[in-house]
């Protein structure tokens, strides 16, 4: 709506006039690559402060740290645990007092876990309590137990850690699709900023050659050389283009409000931009140098992350197969207490070692069946989502590099149009200056590069975001501005 709004106002521009020897229309802007100047805001100053201050980053950093909370959490699964228990036979014919306190390992490469603990007993227990009595100083054991089929390779304690690790990953490859789009919308935001205030450059331009022709004509109205309708006529153009000076001023003001959304102070809030921070020229971003589909793809953040959430189904498959596997667990424990001998007896004073086994197999496991079922079936559905998104950035790659090939061809006829479009118009005022042209002619020249002018800004701003499109959809960070210090926080 606004670009038919835009033409149908550059249409009545063409029923405008130009007043006899009127300086022309302001030269055709080139469209170079984004280099660092100090004439008004650069495209570089915009993607830094939206790279350290848009809200959308911020948010997805503060993700990742989150992210990273919860591998540190998952890892307590193995933190070493202290436990202790005891108690004392206040009354009754038995007097014993018996105090144990416990350390717990769990093991990182296997499902089970050691163990250390000690123990000393005073006074007397029942015999359904022998196991409370110890030698003088107390009884010292070491245990160890090792799965040797379930929980061998992982278990739900290495799987939670595992799976912790690659949704850390996911959140940062989320963040930096995320701040890849902050960074587009910057783009486009600015080339509509600067898009907007060359075209109230040429309105303006086209204002003030009306208001010196109104002078001039007053004047050879005064003397009997013109028509007083040619006055009122001129005046009628004069209001039209004012008309449409007024409205790309403010379209100039609204995209000067969405560009503070990208462009902030050192505060992080937004920052308004003025038409005296405009460039002389629309800057871009470079022009995209891998375009090797394998380096392509490699660089998507959005097919890692399809190639993390299938790591983290494969984790969950083998942890659901390994649901299926009878459980056996050896176990060790070597123990000796020290000093005199207690009540317990004797039998408490040599060196003591055992070991051992537990052993248990589901018969049915359906639960695990069903699971196994699922996750294998899950991984294959992403399978053909890798390859389904893989086809789809392909060919929007190849068409975006059509669009830019196409933008550039047009930029370049449009920088031609405009400038033979100009000197068709200085032409045309030197006949009307020599009485071989009339009014109305002149302005249709004219209003015709004005047009042409209109037209070269557009197909630069088409330029520019089909430039900006494609480094995105390629994910060429180092044009994006997305530095190493930004990317290194948010991917794995």
């Amino acid at each position: 709506m606004r670009k038919a709004l835009m033409y149908a106002g550059l249409a009545a521009a063409a029923l405008l006039a130009v007043p006899v020897g009127a300086q022309p229309l302001p030269a055709p802007i080139s469209a170079p690559d984004q280099v660092p100047s100090s004439q008004g805001l650069q495209l570089s100053e915009v993607l830094a402060s939206s790279r350290r201050f848009a809200p959308a980053i911020l948010e997805a950093l503060a993700n990742t740290r989150a992210a990273d909370g919860r591998v540190l959490a998952s890892e307590g699964a193995f933190d070493l645990l202290f436990s202790g228990e005891g108690f004392s036979r206040i009354a009754g014919f038995y007097d014993g007092t018996y105090v144990q306190g416990k350390a717990i390992q769990p093991l990182t490469n296997n499902g089970g876990q050691l163990e250390a603990s000690y123990r000393v007993s005073r006074g007397d227990f029942p015999v359904y309590e022998d196991y409370s009595f110890t030698d003088r100083l107390g009884e010292l054991k070491v245990r160890g137990v090792f799965a040797l089929l379930r929980d061998r390779y992982i278990d739900d304690r290495r799987f939670g850690q595992r799976n912790a690790l690659i949704e850390r990953d996911i959140a940062g490859l989320d963040a930096l699709l995320i701040a890849i789009g902050v960074q587009q919308r910057a783009i486009q935001a600015y080339g509509q900023w600067v898009a907007a205030g060359q075209q109230v450059r040429v309105y303006r331009a086209l204002v003030g050659l009306a208001q010196d022709r109104q002078e001039g004509i007053r004047r050879q109205v005064q003397l009997g050389a013109r028509a007083a309708i040619l006055l009122t006529e001129n005046e009628q153009n004069l209001l039209r283009r004012q008309s449409l000076l007024v409205a790309a001023e403010r379209d100039l003001a609204n995209a000067a409000q969405r560009l503070s959304l990208f462009w902030r102070d050192d505060d992080g809030r937004p920052r308004v931009a003025t038409p005296a921070d405009l460039p002389t020229s629309l800057p871009m971003v470079r022009q995209l140098r891998d375009t090797d589909p394998a380096a392509v793809l490699a660089r998507r953040p959005d097919i890692q992350l399809i190639e993390q959430r299938l790591a983290q189904g494969e984790a969950k498959l083998e942890l659901e197969q390994n649901k299926l596997l009878p459980s056996l667990r050896l176990f060790a424990e070597a123990g000796k207490d020290f000093g005199e001998q207690g009540l317990g007896g004797r039998s408490r004073d040599p060196f003591e070692a055992v070991v051992g086994f537990t052993f248990s197999m589901p018969l049915q496991n359906r639960a695990a069946k069903g699971n196994v079922a699922a996750a294998e079936a899950y991984i294959n559905a992403l399978e053909w989502k890798r390859r389904q998104s893989e086809e789809q950035i392909l060919a929007e790659i190849a068409q975006l590099s059509t669009n830019l090939t196409a933008a550039e061809r047009l930029a370049v006829l449009a920088r031609d149009e405009e400038v033979q479009a100009e000197k068709l118009a200085a032409g045309e005022r030197r006949l009307f200056q020599a009485g071989a042209s009339d009014f109305f002619l002149v302005n249709l020249r004219e209003d015709a590069a004005a047009n042409a002018a209109i037209r070269r800004l557009d197909a630069e701003f088409r330029l520019a975001q089909a430039r900006a499109d494609l480094v995105a959809v390629a994910a060429d960070l180092d044009a994006l501005q997305l530095g190493e210090e930004l990317t290194g926080a948010l991917q794995p």
